[in-house]
């Protein structure tokens, strides 16, 4: 189940994203050095993908979309050299 202290992410006025603090996405990042995000509907990879590097400056080599019912999540496989953990230590999420 997902956690209801889920924050939002703004970031220059383009795009929301808000990431997922459940366990399958806590284990992607230990394991998998993957972030999980809900993110707009509208959303494509490149502009998920712009965004997540501006916002916490790293590099994102791969975007995975889900879209489920009403909802799209954004699954965003960071550069080896930017551990996923470390962002998810800033965000409050671990």
């Amino acid at each position: 189940m997902e956690n209801k202290k889920q924050k939002s992410i703004k970031n220059s006025g383009i795009l929301q994203i808000k990431p997922l603090i459940t366990e399958k996405a806590v284990m992607l990042i230990e394991s998998q050095n993957i972030m999980t995000f809900r993110v707009d509907k509208d959303s494509t990879k490149s502009k998920i993908k712009k965004e997540v590097e501006e916002m916490f400056n790293v590099k994102v080599e791969k975007i995975r979309i889900m879209n489920r019912g009403t909802d799209k999540y954004a699954y965003v496989k960071l550069n080896p050299k930017t551990p996923a953990i470390d962002i998810a230590t800033k965000l409050g999420m671990i």
